[in-house]
């Protein structure tokens, strides 16, 4: 085996050394000729879409190459006693080329740490009070967008609550809600335009809210009725729009980020002005999808916004145990908020300032330092903002926008934030964490309050606007789930449509057996949806 292995090498490099091969050293490969017996050099920039100036731009790279594999049969001596290297000093000088690119050199052995001993700050705007921390750089919003950002978190708030509770009732099979992460959905959508395309995960509703989705549309969905542009055929939640550039959402976790890469890489092909923005929790960047989308977005340069929301939770995971680099971020969200003053326990949690905020959620990060050094790992831009921020959240995807587009680049959002509700309807978070730790980010940390405040302070809202909208949006709500409950299910032919233009065999056949069970068994079949 090693005598083939030297035999190969001694091939390969005379191969390369005689005709160029791989594009090494000479521009020329063999082609065949009609006139001749032998083989004739041709272009090889018609079969490989590299330059071979691009390839050991040093002469002296070039020349060690062919030293370290010259044999006998080629007119070299098979030792390697002949081989002058130059003083490593001058190597050092110049560093090496190699197919990734000039490598400076350095005598000592050193290995990466895996950590720089720095946190990544967390971009924040406004402190617990609703005020703008002094010296903040942001995006100015206006009146409109400000109150219609705000009533569509109050929206979203209301209506996560009476979907959940009617999937309690039994009147729908399956629900998830978006409770505490409403800044980073909403907002991030206030700074997006409509032609820009959206691959979300599972908690991004506010972003068909902002578009225009309207309340009796999220009713018929959840019902699956005939009203449901998905048919009937997706999971309670799982939204889509084409109308509104927003990619249907998909169950298993992280296959829509790959995707997200190839829609915009399209976009850029297409010389679109628009990019693609898409999102995942903490326990997805745990999947070999999240490293391939990130690789492949960087290779492309691809115009895309990855958004990660890192709430704490995957799950029942917390994120200590999904990856070694939040183990204090995990402790900060378990620790107990009593305190004493003057000698006599603090009955009452305390109040953090913004500023204090922003430095414990960025400090009690440890060694690996979350979600946003990935980024860096794979040669794109990062950032690091306080999801609960509204006013953050905005800035910092209005700017992450503009970078993908004009720079034709992708960027990465790590958005701290805490999943203050349950995973799912299928899920008791009491079982893994405090009920305290829970009424505390609910409570004090709630960013719709925090966004109103300062909605508030610059005099765009009252506590009249406040009762009529929450008046209004309650009876909306249940309005909508009323007629959805009772509006009829898509026809049973639907179920077998839109994949096919015609129906293939085994399609059909699947149907005549369905329809001959329902017949023989019609008391197990729901009678609201048409034969």
């Amino acid at each position: 085996m090693a005598l083939w292995f030297a035999k190969s090498r001694t091939i390969i490099h005379h191969l390369k050394r005689e005709v160029g091969f791989m594009g090494v050293f000479h521009q020329n490969i063999w082609t065949s000729s009609s006139s001749s017996s032998y083989m004739q050099p041709g272009p090889l920039s018609s079969i490989f879409p590299f330059n071979s100036s691009q390839r050991f731009k040093s002469t002296k790279a070039a020349s060690q190459h062919e030293h370290l594999y010259s044999t006998d049969d080629d007119g070299g001596d098979n030792s390697q006693a002949d081989i002058t290297y130059p003083p490593f000093s001058e190597e050092k000088a110049e560093g090496l080329d190699f197919p990734g690119g000039n490598v400076a050199c350095i005598s000592e052995m050193r290995f990466l740490s895996e950590s720089t001993g720095m946190r990544i700050p967390c971009y924040s705007v406004l402190d617990g009070n609703g005020e703008i921390i002094v010296g903040s750089d942001y995006e100015q919003l206006s009146e409109e967008i400000a109150v219609k950002m705000y009533t569509s978190m109050v929206t979203l708030q209301m209506m996560d609550t009476m979907f959940y509770e009617a999937q309690r009732q039994g009147r729908i099979s399956f629900y998830m809600t978006s409770t505490g992460e409403e800044a980073i959905s909403i907002a991030a959508a206030a700074a997006l335009t409509a032609d820009d395309i959206i691959l979300p995960q599972y908690r991004e509703p506010g972003i068909l809210l902002w578009r225009g989705f309207t309340i009796e549309e999220f009713a018929s969905q959840c019902f699956g009725n005939k009203d449901d542009c998905g048919k009937g055929r997706q999971m309670p939640n799982h939204y889509g729009s084409k109308k509104l550039n927003f990619v249907t959402i998909s169950s298993p976790i992280a296959t829509q980020l790959p995707q997200a890469v190839g829609v915009a890489y399209s976009l850029k092909m297409d010389k679109k002005d628009a990019c693609v923005v898409t999102y995942t929790g903490d326990g997805g960047t745990s999947e070999g999808d999240f490293h391939a989308a990130l690789n492949f977005a960087a290779v492309t340069e691809a115009p895309v916004v990855f958004i990660c929301r890192n709430n704490g939770w995957a799950i029942s995971t917390n994120i200590s145990e999904q990856f070694r680099s939040t183990y204090l971020f995990s402790c900060l969200l378990r620790l107990p908020f009593s305190f004493s003053c003057k000698g006599s326990p603090c009955t009452k949690p305390i109040t953090l300032s913004g500023t204090i905020q922003c430095f414990f959620l960025s400090a009690f990060l440890s060694l690996g330092d979350g979600i946003v050094v990935r980024g860096r790992a794979y040669g794109i831009r990062s950032i690091r903002v306080d999801g609960n921020d509204a006013l953050a959240v905005y800035s910092a995807i209005h700017t992450a926008r503009e970078m993908a587009i004009s720079e034709q680049r992708p960027v990465l959002v790590e958005a701290l934030s805490y999943r203050v509700g349950h995973h799912s309807t299928s899920d008791d978070s009491t079982k893994y964490r405090s009920v305290d730790e829970i009424e505390y980010w609910k409570k004090v940390r709630d960013p719709v309050n925090r966004f109103r405040k300062w909605v508030e302070r610059n005099g765009w809202w009252s506590e009249e606007e406040e009762s009529e909208l929450r008046s209004s949006m309650k009876k909306q709500l249940l309005q909508a789930i009323q007629v959805a409950e009772k509006t009829e299910k898509p026809p049973l032919k639907e179920l077998f449509s839109d994949v096919y233009d015609v129906p293939p065999p085994n399609l059909r056949e699947q149907e005549k057996q369905l329809r001959e069970t329902i017949i023989r068994y019609p008391q197990d079949y729901p009678s609201d949806v048409p034969l």
